[in-house]
């Protein structure tokens, strides 16, 4: 089969056809790839072959380049920067001319191409010729064709690279990408290229953004695009818009007022819902930054420092403009509208909540008329414009403003439960829900309580979208009520729901017997469930009891089903089911506490079942293990009898390394396991310690599991004390290497990781020192003493430590010096940072200052 016929097979709507293909492509990359490269590249540039073969010759060119995980991508540049200098140049060579192809469509093909060998080949210093031949074809060609393909390369290079390896031709790359953006540019579609290549270049132009000339010229291209004659061109400008508000609100306040309120009023009233999305998606921008900016001012104000920067308060400024044509938009619903497709109504209501976030309390009488007109209007529109307009302003003003309006609103909106219309009903339920998270003393157990909790109830009836609604609403009931409640002493063996526990929770429990989980009703009425055996006051364990048996029959039933499950879908219910399942039983664990002992066998037993039957479909395996966690927690000593049954399941876990989640939650069960045992955890101590040893060795194993198992070596410490001494030096060795590890500060991401890294490490010393403290091998911990405290030292000089950090590191010095209260660590002791870290700061919490204050205490003995 030669190699169109091959290609155009990866495409076929035959299964069996495509697999065989794209098998024995990826065969022929394996065995012959520079000749695999250049088949491929000889097909993109053929004019001879069929559009949809050129396009599967490009896809694979680009697949052989690129990759999501970090590992293969290095794999895959390695592959490319190892073939011969002439393979390279022919196939470079080859998509280049593509670009020029009379076909549009091939020239994309290879702009994708040519981007995806830029972003190996430009880190490497290697091709520095490619920016100036790609500006060459953009600058002195007539070729439109080539223009266009030419400026989308250009704009996929400046989405993949990183900024600073393009930054010394940024000027010559603005200058191109500009001047096709131009209102003089005589072609559309050159100028919409321009506009989409300007867009993802806008990040590594921060110098041209700095210069108040360039600055200006670029803003005035953007402008004028958003008038072009092309709608698809005013879209991308005002997508060119929403980032440069993201990327330079700063430098915004002279466009704002000379033209940008102006121009995006205007957008957001625009005939084409492409345009008016983006022009609201500005002002969500807008708010989004302002809040962030206005985050940033308190957090400054309780440090008594000054904010970095100002907020302009354009949102304040623009409401009277931006706020009608906002609440118009909102009645721009459709009637069969899919829930997945975005449109401009919901886009104005997402708008409406951000703007709510960023004006607070000015938003509520700008929106109360149109509320106040619109929610009884005879047209649904406008009823459900004026409810959404209501929930999405409950956030952000002062709840003393909001408390008196949602008092007056309650009893209309849980009338309009039973409203003709299903938008509106759907909506109610959402507002409700809003009011239940966000003001719940306005819910009065005396008044509002049983007509909304009807309502609510009655509502899980209806149609998916309601249901999900209502379980949401009801799940915020319980959570708030728990919260409002939990000082009220009197309400310790009753709550306002205890009357309504069984009927609520029944009537979830029949929601869950639905097969279908259309707009995720059923894991939404799970989550509820969950809600209400979590918050359950001591008058309703009795529900928390029979809810359980009930969820472990349907466990059970379903691992019966489980060997006439047919298809991927089947298969993935299944899955989700279980993964709900397992999530009450965690829950009724967790609140039954030693309680559950007389269900513990059944658990066990149905968990073990379910991890047998999962396989490796590892969010099952996880949320089966989670149980596990929860019931050893639960029992303590008393899950003794089970572990030698769960151990065969535990270690293929903790060894599936390429499984980070699944590897992360296996590692926290020996953490459960040895703090249910304590000391009789030792037995397993040696099988535990060396299969985390061994991990820490794994090249593939997540760097983030690693943390975990570090932490994981105190539980083992704390638990089982002295009997962790033959285990002592080794631990010790891995700890301290680990926190040697030294940072490049402009490095983020390992910045970010060695703070986390030192956080596990600190918590496995606090493990150790404390299972040896107050028993006679203590001694054993002098050596380390130093090596201990110098990581204190350096985790407490980082002026960005977490106050988790600062508790963990004071707590730690205490207990050092409470284990040696003679003398032993002295002069250690008395260094003088120790005395300089242990006085409190006014930026600390209670328990980080009582811990210091205990510290102190400890180390004024021990240095006596």
């Amino acid at each position: 089969m030669n190699a169109t016929d091959l290609l155009a097979n990866t495409l076929s709507p035959d299964a069996n056809t495509r697999q065989d293909a794209t098998q024995q492509l990826e065969n022929a990359s394996r065995e012959n790839y520079p000749q695999y490269m250049l088949m491929l590249s000889a097909v993109l540039l053929d004019e001879s072959n069929a559009l949809h073969v050129r396009n599967a010759a490009g896809l694979a060119l680009k697949n052989a380049l690129t990759a999501r995980e970090s590992s293969r991508q290095s794999e895959y540049s390695q592959r490319w920067i190892s073939l011969d200098l002439n393979t390279k140049n022919k196939i470079k060579q080859d998509a280049l001319m593509t670009l020029a192809s009379p076909n549009l469509k091939a020239g994309q093909f290879a702009s994708q191409v040519v981007a995806a060998i830029a972003a190996v080949e430009l880190p490497q210093d290697q091709w520095p010729e490619l920016i100036t031949i790609l500006l060459g074809f953009v600058n002195n060609q007539p070729n439109t064709n080539l223009k266009i393909a030419t400026l989308q390369t250009i704009g996929f290079i400046c989405e993949t690279i990183k900024p600073e390896i393009l930054s010394l031709r940024a000027n010559d790359i603005l200058t191109a990408v500009i001047h096709g953006a131009r209102k003089e540019e005589p072609s559309p579609d050159v100028q919409l290229a321009a506009i989409h290549s300007l867009f993802n270049s806008l990040e590594f132009v921060r110098d041209n953004f700095d210069r108040d000339g360039e600055r200006n010229y670029i803003m005035q291209v953007v402008c004028e695009a958003t008038q072009s004659g092309s709608v698809s061109v005013q879209v991308g400008a005002f997508e060119c818009l929403v980032r440069i508000m993201s990327l330079y609100y700063d430098k915004m306040g002279f466009y704002m007022e000379q033209a940008l309120f102006g121009l995006t009023v205007v957008g957001m009233n625009h005939a084409d819902e492409r345009v008016a999305l983006q022009a609201v998606e500005f002002w969500s921008t807008v708010c989004e930054e302002e809040i962030e900016l206005s985050l940033e001012a308190q957090e400054a104000i309780e440090f008594g420092e000054q904010p970095e920067r100002d907020s302009r308060h354009f949102a304040r400024i623009a409401l009277p403009e931006i706020i009608p044509v906002l609440l118009r938009l909102l009645t721009k619903q459709e009637e069969d509208a899919d829930e997945d497709e975005w449109n401009v109504s919901m886009a104005a209501g997402t708008c409406l909540s951000l703007l709510s976030g960023a004006v607070q309390d000015a938003i509520v009488p700008a929106v109360l008329p149109f509320i106040e007109a619109n929610i009884t209007n005879q047209d649904w529109h406008h009823r459900e414009a004026a409810v959404m307009a209501f929930g999405s302003v409950l956030e952000g003003p002062d709840p003393s403003v909001l408390t008196p309006l949602a008092e007056q609103a309650l009893p209309t909106l849980i009338s309009m439960m039973t409203d003709a219309n299903t938008h509106v009903k759907d909506t109610t339920a959402w507002t409700l829900g809003r009011i239940c998270e966000l003001l719940i003393n306005v819910i009065k157990p005396d008044m509002q309580l049983h007509p909304l909790i009807s309502a609510l109830v009655n509502g899980l009836s209806d149609s998916p979208r309601i249901v999900t609604n209502c379980a949401w609403a009801l799940m915020n009931l319980a959570d708030q009520f728990s919260v409002y409640y939990e000082e009220d002493t009197e309400a310790t063996q009753s709550g306002p729901l205890s009357p309504y526990y069984e009927g609520v929770v029944q009537a979830l429990l029949r929601v869950t017997e639905s097969a279908s989980n259309e707009s995720n009703y059923r894991t939404a009425a799970y989550e509820a469930m969950t809600s209400y055996l979590t918050h359950a006051t001591p008058d309703a364990i009795l529900v928390v009891q029979n809810t359980v048996v009930t969820i472990l029959q349907r466990m059970e039933h379903l691992l019966g089903l489980h060997n006439q499950i047919v298809g991927v879908d089947d298969q993935n219910n299944w899955n989700e089911l279980q993964s709900n399942i397992c999530s009450v039983v965690i829950c009724v664990v967790r609140k039954l506490g030693n309680g559950i002992q007389p269900l513990a066998d059944r658990i066990m037993t149905l968990v073990l079942q379910l991890i047998q039957a999962a396989g490796k479909t590892s969010t099952v395996l996880e949320d089966a293990f989670l149980v596990v966690g929860a019931l050893a927690s639960a029992l303590e000593s008393a899950f003794a009898p089970y572990i030698s049954a769960f151990l065969p399941f535990l270690y293929p876990a903790l060894k599936a390394h390429e499984d980070t989640q699944l590897c992360t939650v296996a590692v926290g069960i020996i953490g459960d396991i040895s703090r249910a045992l304590g000391e009789q955890s030792a037995q397993y101590a040696h099988s535990f310690m060396t299969v985390l040893l061994e991990n820490l060795q794994s090249e593939v194993l997540n760097r983030n599991v690693k943390i975990t198992i570090l932490s994981c070596f105190g539980d083992i410490a704390l638990a089982i004390g002295p009997n962790f001494e033959p285990f002592l030096e080794t631990t010790m060795s891995v700890l301290k290497q680990a926190g040697g590890l030294e940072v490049n500060p402009l490095d983020y991401d390992l910045v970010d990781y060695v703070a986390q890294l030192r956080e596990g490490i600190l918590e496995a010393y606090t493990g150790i020192v404390t299972g040896l403290k107050n028993t006679p091998k203590v001694e054993i911990l002098l050596p380390y003493a130093n090596a201990i405290l110098e990581l204190i030292f350096h985790s407490l000089s980082d002026e960005e430590r977490s106050e988790s950090v600062v508790k963990l590191s004071c707590g730690l010095i205490g207990d050092l010096a409470d284990c040696f209260p003679s003398g032993q660590l002295k002069a250690a002791l008395l260094q003088q940072w120790v005395a300089n870290e242990l006085r409190a700061r006014t930026r600390m919490n209670s328990e980080t200052k009582k811990t210091m204050r205990w510290a102190r205490e400890m180390v004024k003995i021990a240095t006596q």
